[in-house]
């Protein structure tokens, strides 16, 4: 499948370190640490002697030990030693399976499989960074990125934040698209009572939506004059078919409300959203005629649907 060939967040950054960590990636529960040099290594977080989890032992001497008998592997996979047999040399056989591991934006990355498709690429932000999650979700990864295309649910979901009934009307939008296919809406207002954690009363805004992958989205904001853009980076792992870790990364040039303000609105937010996210059903997202009905404000959501099938997209969709 082509989604074993793609790059996905899996953690932040700072969250690896010589503890081993666990998480999940297309289905394939993994595990993650820092080699004392400063790398990440990424194993399939099972021991190949008897079946454990790798992630409930330790990092020794920079190599992961096995909580059960003691099997030693390094970043390769390879078993470098067994206490039980300690002038015996591991064979092949005894290694664990290793992965493809890097580190971009903040996030670290893996890939499942031979890597043919780039990390997505980001512009020129604004300088200030908060991370906001992560945030698991008991829904599909495209489920979560339609929804944070989608404005139709602000005056609704996020009723005196970032929208209200009285401004529902979704305004005629054109959807362009990058010379690799992703689409893009370029210039689209929205009035929103409270748009920041900052703001102090109602604007209109001005929203730049861009799909980054098939499971990634950024969102520049802009109040409607002159002011700077801010933007919202949306990533999100594909853990389960029906499960999904997602973090929100602000870039803002509000350098005057303190992180954990900015991580309080955010969480708040999201909290507004999880419930109807997690409510829909089927969990996997409809790519084909007939799936849902659909009307002519979804005209970004209707894009993200058809790039997905010409991605070849098949995890957490039906």
């Amino acid at each position: 499948m082509v989604e074993r060939d793609h790059w996905w967040p899996v953690a932040l950054a700072s969250a690896v370190g010589p503890t081993p960590l666990a998480c999940w990636l297309l289905g394939e529960p993994l595990v993650l640490w820092r080699h004392e040099a400063g790398a990440v290594q990424v194993l399939a977080d099972r021991c190949p002697h008897r079946g454990a989890r790798l992630s409930l032992g330790a990092v020794v001497q920079g190599q992961l030990q096995c909580p059960y008998h003691g099997w030693r592997f390094d970043g390769a996979g390879r078993c470098r030693a067994i206490p039980a047999l300690p002038a015996f040399i591991p064979a092949p056989a005894q290694a664990a399976h290793a992965y493809a591991a890097c580190e971009a934006h903040g996030m670290v990355w893996v890939c499942l499989g031979q890597p043919s498709v780039a990390v997505p690429a980001l512009p020129d932000l604004p300088p200030r960074c908060v991370a906001h999650g992560p945030f698991d979700v008991a829904t599909s990864a495209p489920r979560v990125v339609e929804n944070f295309l989608d404005t139709a649910h602000f005056a609704f979901v996020h009723d005196g934040w970032l929208g209200e009934p009285a401004h529902a009307d979704v305004p005629p939008c054109a959807v362009s698209h990058t010379p690799d296919g992703r689409p893009f809406v370029a210039d689209y207002p929205a009035w929103q009572p409270r748009a920041s954690a900052g703001a102090q009363q109602g604007t209109w805004v001005r929203y730049r939506y861009e799909v980054l992958s098939p499971f990634a989205a950024m969102l520049q904001k802009r109040p409607d004059g002159d002011g700077p853009a801010d933007a919202y980076v949306l990533w999100v792992c594909p853990m389960q078919e029906e499960s999904c870790r997602v973090w929100f990364v602000q870039h803002t040039t509000d350098f005057d409300t303190p992180d954990e303000s900015l991580r309080t609105f955010q969480a708040m937010i999201f909290a507004q959203d999880q419930p109807i996210l997690e409510s829909q059903t089927p969990k996997r997202l409809p790519l084909y005629a007939g799936g849902e009905a659909m009307c002519a404000a979804d005209r970004l959501s209707a894009a993200y649907r058809r790039y997905l099938r010409d991605t070849g997209i098949a995890y957490g969709v039906c």
